[in-house]
């Protein structure tokens, strides 16, 4: 887990640098080390796949690991109660067009609160084609992460609205934020 958790973070410094191949390299290494430690981790450890989903998208390879997400979890008993898989897999539900399985999901992100309820409310937005929710929520999520004095990987950067910037532009949604901690890919 920290292995991958260092090479997300190295890929956001390229990210942030503008050295897109060096990010989707390091993005493709904290996959693997996302995908490592979800094989050794003890059972509800659904932030792994968070990381693993998170750093395919930014790497370019969302597809495939949103079906790998999906798989992981369908035979899952905790999966249906838990804030932290229903968010990864509503990410992997708007990746794969599955925009009724969305709403189930961020039903069950909003109760965990804050930036859970932020996510989900862009994640919906997403799957309803409603660009104003969207850049309603895409803000918020940017900046609460501005407002944070510390990033899990080291480096300041608002990874989950990246995330949810590269879904968008897929649908036409993309509010593009003049931010730094948004850089466009």
């Amino acid at each position: 887990m920290l292995a991958a958790i260092a090479a997300e973070g190295r890929a956001h410094a390229a990210l942030l640098d503008g050295a897109h191949e060096t990010a989707r390299t390091a993005y493709a290494e904290a996959v693997e080390g996302y995908r490592a430690s979800w094989a050794l981790a003890p059972p509800r450890s659904y932030g792994r796949l968070v990381g693993l989903l998170k750093a395919a998208v930014l790497g370019g390879d969302a597809q495939a690991a949103a079906g790998e997400v999906r798989d992981a979890l369908r035979d899952d008993p905790d999966a249906d109660g838990s804030p932290v898989a229903a968010y990864v897999l509503a990410v992997a539900a708007v990746i794969a067009g599955d925009d009724d399985e969305v709403a189930a999901r961020a039903a069950t992100m909003e109760p965990r609160g804050e930036a859970f309820e932020r996510t989900a409310a862009a994640l919906r937005a997403l799957a309803a084609g409603d660009g104003e929710a969207y850049a309603t929520a895409l803000a918020a999520i940017e900046a609460d992460f501005a407002a944070r004095a510390e990033h899990l990987t080291g480096v300041a950067i608002a990874d989950t609205a990246v995330m949810l910037e590269l879904l968008a532009a897929e649908r036409g949604l993309a509010v593009r934020p003049d931010s730094p901690l948004v850089p466009t890919i």
